[in-house]
C-alpha cells in the first residue's frame, strides 16, 4: 500500500514550490498527526519544526478545534458571503476587530495570505480612485519582500529566485531598501535602519503624488530568510507613510496570531496600519481562512449608492466559509484560555538561549529570531560571511538530514527555518534544536572538507 501511494504521488501530483525531480528522489507522504508531531505512511514520527509551513498553533488534532468543526458541520458547511453573511463569519469579524490594532475596524475574508494581500492592493488602488485622486496608482515594496504568488502580490514582491520568470506579467513597483544587518556594510542596527529610512524618504518625497500604498512584512521578512528588522524601522516607515500621504499595508500573514510574542507583530512598535493582511495561524492551522483588515476611512470611500460604482468587486466562492470561521473562533478562544501570546513571549527568551548554542558551529553565520520565528543562516566562512556556493544546496541537504533524524522543516536557500508550533514545550524545543545542530554538523563538515 505504501509503495502504491508513493507511485501515485509521483504519477499524478504537482507540488507547490517543489522541483518534482527532487520529490521523485526523496518522496514523503504524511499520514497523520498528533500534538507537535506528524507521522508518515511508514509509521515514523517527525517533529513539525516549521508548523506545517508557519501556521500550526496548538499542534495537530487539538480536541477543541476538532469539535468546533464537527459542531458547525451539524449546522451547515458553507453558504456564500456575496450579498449576505453567516453566523460564524459575523462573530469572528467582531472578535478579530477586537484584537487588531484599534484603527482597523473592517474585515474582508479570503482563502489565503496571498489573496489577502491582493485584496489590500486592490483596496488601496481603488480607494484613491473613489475619493478623486486617480493619479495615485503606484506601489512601494521592500527589497527581498514576499507577499504571495498571485500576480499583484508577486508585483510588490522582490525575491528574484521565486518570481523572475513572471516579469512580463507583473506591474512595476518602486523598491525600497530593508535593513539586513548581517549583510549590511554597517554592523550597527541603528545605522543600517537610518540609512534605509533616508532612502525611503527620498523615494516618497519624489513620487508620493503617484503612490497609492507601501507594502511591508511586519517586523520580519519571512521568505527572504527570516530577516528581523532593527528596532524603530517599522514605526519609521509608518511615520513616513503618514507624512507623505501614502497608505501603509502591513503583511501579518506569517507574523500574526502570536508567532512573534504579540498577537500581531506590528504591536512591537505600536504601528497602526491602514490595511493589514493576516492568515496562517488564524484557524490554528486547520482550514484556509485569511483576512484583510481596513480602517473605517477606507471602508467609507467604498460606501455609496450602487450607481456611483464604488463597490469593491472582489470575492471568491469559499469566502467566509463557516467551517473555517467556526474553527477560527475556537482558536481565538484557546488563545485567551491558554494565554498563548504571553506564553510564547515567555518561552521566546528560553528559545533564544537554546539557539545560541548553535553559534559554536563554524558554519552558523547568523541566528535571527523574533518570538517563535527563527532563521539560522549557514555560511562557508564565519569570518568573511562568505556563503556556500548556491549549487551546493547546503540548506536543502541539511533539511533532508533533519528529516532523517526526525524533524521536518523547509529551508530558505541556506537559511534553516525554525518555526515550531506555539505550544512547543522547552523540552520539545531542546529536542528539535538538538536535531538541527546534529544535521548542520553532519552536512557542513562534509561540505567544508
Amino acid at each position: 500500500m505504501t509503495y502504491e501511494l508513493i507511485e501515485k504521488s509521483k504519477k499524478y501530483l504537482w507540488l507547490p514550490f517543489t522541483q518534482m525531480k527532487d520529490y521523485d528522489e526523496q518522496p514523503f507522504i504524511v499520514e497523520s498527526g498528533e500534538g507537535i508531531k506528524v507521522k508518515d505512511i511508514h509509521g515514523k514520527e517527525y517533529y513539525d519544526g516549521f508548523s506545517s509551513v508557519w501556521l500550526n498553533v496548538h499542534g495537530h488534532r487539538k480536541k477543541e478545534l476538532d469539535e468546533a468543526i464537527k459542531q458547525q458541520l451539524d449546522k451547515i458547511a458553507h453558504s456564500t458571503l456575496l450579498g449576505m453573511t453567516n453566523v460564524p463569519a459575523t462573530e469572528l469579524a467582531e472578535k478579530l476587530v477586537g484584537i487588531s490594532p484599534e484603527n482597523l475596524t473592517r474585515v474582508f475574508y479570503s482563502d489565503s495570505g496571498a489573496e489577502a494581500m491582493e485584496i489590500a492592493l486592490k483596496m488601496a488602488f481603488q480607494y484613491w480612485q473613489n475619493i478623486g485622486k486617480p493619479r495615485k496608482q503606484k506601489f512601494v515594496s521592500m527589497r527581498n519582500g514576499y507577499h504571495g504568488d498571485t500576480i499583484g502580490a508577486v508585483s510588490v514582491g522582490s525575491i528574484e529566485l521565486f518570481h523572475h520568470v513572471y516579469g512580463p506579467l507583473m506591474f512595476d513597483s518602486f523598491k525600497a531598501p530593508i535593513p539586513y544587518v548581517y549583510r549590511s556594510k554597517s554592523s550597527d542596527p541603528a545605522t543600517c535602519r537610518d540609512e534605509c529610512l533616508r532612502e525611503l524618504e527620498q523615494l516618497l518625497a519624489e513620487h508620493h503624488n503617484d503612490i497609492a500604498a507601501l507594502s511591508i512584512e511586519s517586523m520580519v521578512q519571512g521568505a527572504a530568510g527570516m530577516i528581523v528588522m532593527p528596532e524603530g524601522f517599522l514605526s519609521g516607515v509608518r511615520r513616513l507613510c503618514t507624512q507623505y500621504d501614502v497608505l501603509m499595508i502591513v503583511d501579518e500573514v506569517a507574523t500574526g496570531f502570536g508567532r512573534t510574542g504579540k498577537m500581531f507583530a506590528c504591536e512591537h512598535e505600536g504601528v497602526q496600519p491602514d490595511l493589514m493582511a493576516a492568515g496562517k495561524g488564524i484557524t490554528g492551522g486547520y482550514l484556509p481562512i485569511a483576512v484583510t483588515f481596513a480602517t473605517e476611512q477606507i471602508y467609507e470611500a467604498f460606501y455609496d449608492d450602487y450607481t456611483k460604482l464604488k463597490t469593491f468587486f472582489h470575492g471568491h466562492s469559499y469566502t467566509g466559509n463557516q467551517l473555517g470561521c467556526a474553527v477560527a473562533l475556537e482558536n481565538l478562544r484557546l488563545f485567551e484560555s491558554e494565554n498563548i501570546v504571553h506564553t510564547v513571549a515567555e518561552k521566546s527568551s528560553e528559545l533564544n538561549q537554546l539557539l545560541s548554542g548553535l553559534n559554536e558551529l563554524p558554519c552558523v553565520g547568523d541566528i535571527r529570531q523574533l518570538g517563535f520565528m527563527c532563521g539560522i543562516e549557514l555560511v562557508q566562512s564565519k569570518q568573511t560571511k562568505q556563503p556556500f556556493p548556491a549549487n551546493g544546496r547546503i540548506g536543502y541537504h541539511v533539511s533532508l538530514k533533519m528529516r532523517e533524524l526526525g524533524m521536518l522543516t523547509r529551508p530558505l536557500g541556506d537559511v534553516i527555518v525554525f518555526m515550531p508550533p506555539l505550544v512547543s514545550t522547552k523540552e520539545d524545543l531542546q529536542a528539535m534544536i538538538a536535531i538541527m545542530k546534529q544535521a548542520i554538523m553532519e552536512v557542513t563538515n562534509v561540505a567544508i572538507r
